[in-house]
């Protein structure tokens, strides 16, 4: 998986106009129009990839000790493999050629590495190119290792609006509400309702 990753990473570069660069999932969808949303990437400062340090099974749990001295424990990380980075940082990742290769040899399940590489290799080398968060909203509040999905009876106004403006997190130095820019996961059926309410929360006529 993160070799099709880097590669769509690679090929996304040839084109130098290419400033900043979304991992999406099929099931994802835009909470905010397109303008808002290029105006949110572009400005940023800083790439948006989660990088955290889990002490349970899922995270510190999946080291291999093999890793060492290379990786150490103590620079493990765990994140969400639905990124975005600008283009400095995405040059890094495509071009990682000293700890890629120790993922490929010793991250195999119960360790996933398009949970852990990334996040690992920024929390090593760049974090002050990082802000330490997803744009991407999920819900895990039903439990499990799967987050919460969604259908056709779930989509209001309401719900999208909650998911849009109810968090706070800092942008460019400031406190803002819009801290998602995508959600997850909305299944197949959900593509009607959200077309209905498309128009008034992204702003355009149908």
């Amino acid at each position: 998986m993160l070799d099709a990753e880097r590669r769509l990473l690679a090929n996304a570069l040839l084109d130098f106009s290419n400033q900043r660069f979304v991992l999406l999932s099929e099931s994802c969808i835009p909470l905010f129009n397109f303008t808002t949303t290029y105006d949110y990437l572009i400005n940023s400062n800083l790439s948006f990839l989660s990088s955290f340090d889990d002490p349970r099974k899922p995270g510190r749990g999946r080291y291999n000790p093999q890793m060492f001295p290379i990786i150490n424990i103590t620079n493990w990380r765990k994140g969400s493999q639905w990124f975005e980075v600008h283009r400095e940082l995405a040059i890094h990742i495509v071009s990682d050629c000293k700890y890629y290769p120790i993922f490929q040899e010793y991250c195999h399940p119960p360790c996933y590495i398009d949970e852990h590489y990334i996040p690992t290799l920024v929390n090593l080398l760049y974090t002050e190119l990082n802000s330490n968060r997803s744009i991407t909203w999920v819900d895990w509040s039903r439990g499990g290792p799967h987050p919460g999905k969604f259908g056709w009876s779930d989509i209001t106004d309401e719900f999208l609006n909650r998911i849009r403006f109810v968090s706070e997190c800092e942008y460019n130095g400031n406190t803002t509400s819009i801290c998602f820019l995508f959600a997850r996961k909305f299944m197949p059926n959900t593509l009607e309702p959200l077309l209905r309410v498309a128009p008034l929360l992204l702003g355009f006529d149908p």
